[in-house]
């Protein structure tokens, strides 16, 4: 929430505002190389520590499960310490927790080590958020936020092509030793270069330099309370829903096991399926402002004309690949790339619904909703396209075949109706709340028969 406190002056960002956000989003970068660092290197992965399909799932699922469960708790800390002790802090578990990977003897060691990754991950992206509110004008704050999460997903090319080769060339210890190393100069600069808030402020605040109003940053912890009245509000949940459905196919296949399908499934070389995993990036980088552009122009449409498509575009190049006879052609798999990138900008959508139909003080419980729908569908995704594999006996890198993928990314298809058919739902009681639709009509009683 937000406290309007004078009209100072108006003034823009300082050349220091952009050191600090360059500071940040470098270290934002390295954040998203370490979330992904094993989506190319999940085979090697698996015969490191002798690992089944589920059990590889497990060190994703752990991950997600931590970052998501430490977005509250890092929320109050940033409130309480500002960016800068936090982040630090953050770069250091990474940086722990990939050195305990890269030593790591057991499986139960590396689930700790993926563990320790997701609590120092919780705290870069919000950190940096926190920053661009302190250091930057109001109205700059969503071209900020939206190019801060375009340039965060380079870190996904990083742990795509120099990690996998990084790691051919040398060893898994060296590999998840120097990200470590990584991990620990980023902590330094962090400490050493941002500042939570301009020299002359003494609390964190945000300039709008349309107005020369100072804002105090701040949030309240919401209680159950607040979570029950964002949830009962239909936009909150049609906010939920879009996050769950768009999503979490291309999360599971980036985060894990794309490379494996592409390389052991489709017969790709590791290059040939690396490239199709950076393309996956890079369109999601490309058509983040397009579809953000397309959302704000359409605001009642966002639905039916960006949701629901994306969505179906998703399952329908899915589908086309698991019915195609034999290995999918090249044009078959680009194609599929494509429609997962843009699950990503889509489920950005989300966060619109969330603003739009919550007032300002509950507005981070809608938001935390609604980010809970994406971790829930991915987790569950990865889940059980590992628990698949499994059961069909091919669970191993040894094991790994092509109709077992097929019937184990099948899994997704139930996710995919679940979340569209509670989008239609709670998209027409959103639209009735706004008085844009009409109400349904009462059901008459039926009469007694004679």
């Amino acid at each position: 929430m937000v406290q309007s406190l004078s009209r100072p002056r108006a003034t823009g960002p300082g050349a220091y505002a952009w050191v600090i956000w360059t500071v940040g989003v470098a270290g934002y970068v390295l954040a998203i190389t370490n979330r992904s660092s094993l989506s190319a290197v999940g085979v090697d992965a698996a015969a490191r520590f002798d690992a089944d399909a589920a059990t590889l799932s497990l060190f994703a699922v752990v991950q997600l499960a931590v970052y998501g469960g430490m977005q509250i708790p890092i929320g109050v800390l940033l409130d309480r310490y500002g960016a800068r002790p936090i982040m630090t802090v953050g770069m250091l578990l990474m940086a722990v927790g990939q050195l305990t990977m890269a030593l790591s003897p057991s499986v139960g060691v590396a689930i700790i080590a993926r563990m320790l990754l997701g609590a120092g991950d919780a705290a870069i992206f919000p950190g940096v958020l926190r920053l661009i509110a302190t250091w930057f004008p109001a109205q700059r704050g969503p071209l900020m936020v939206q190019f801060t999460g375009i340039v965060g997903q380079a870190g996904q090319l990083v742990a795509l092509i120099p990690l996998a080769a990084l790691l051919h060339a040398t060893s898994w210890t060296i590999t998840f030793g120097s990200i470590a190393g990584l991990g620990v100069l980023f902590a330094i600069l962090v400490f050493l270069l941002i500042r939570n808030h301009p020299a002359d402020r003494e609390e964190d605040v945000s300039v709008d330099t349309d107005t020369g109003a100072i804002r105090v940053v701040t949030s309240a912890v919401d209680t159950g309370v607040g979570i029950r009245a964002a949830w009962a509000h239909p936009g909150t949940r049609l906010a939920f829903w879009s996050h769950f459905a768009t999503p979490f196919a291309g999360t599971a296949f980036v985060l894990l096991w794309g490379m494996p399908f592409l390389t052991a499934g489709e017969g790709l070389s590791t290059a040939g399926a690396a490239s199709l995993m950076s393309l996956y990036v890079v369109v999601g980088m490309v058509l983040g402002p397009i579809i953000g552009e397309l959302s704000r122009r359409i605001p009642h449409l966002r639905s039916r004309a960006l949701v629901l498509p994306t969505v179906a575009v998703q399952a329908v190049a899915w589908l086309a690949v698991i019915a195609y006879p034999g290995p999918a052609p090249l044009w078959l798999l680009i194609a599929l790339a494509v429609a997962l990138a843009t699950g990503g900008p889509a489920s950005m959508i989300a966060f619109d619904h969330a603003r739009t139909h919550n007032p300002s003080h509950r507005l981070s419980t809608a938001t935390g909703v609604t980010n809970a729908g994406g971790f829930l569908a991915a987790l569950v995704a990865i889940l059980l396209i590992g628990l698949a594999l499994d059961l069909q006996g091919a669970g191993t890198p040894t094991t790994y075949n092509l109709d077992a993928f097929r019937l184990a990314f099948l899994t997704q298809v139930p996710l995919w109706v679940l979340g569209s058919t509670f989008i239609v739902i709670e998209r027409r009681r959103t639209r009735i709340r706004m008085g844009i639709d009409p109400p349904r009509p009462p059901r008459r009683p039926r009469r007694p028969r004679r």
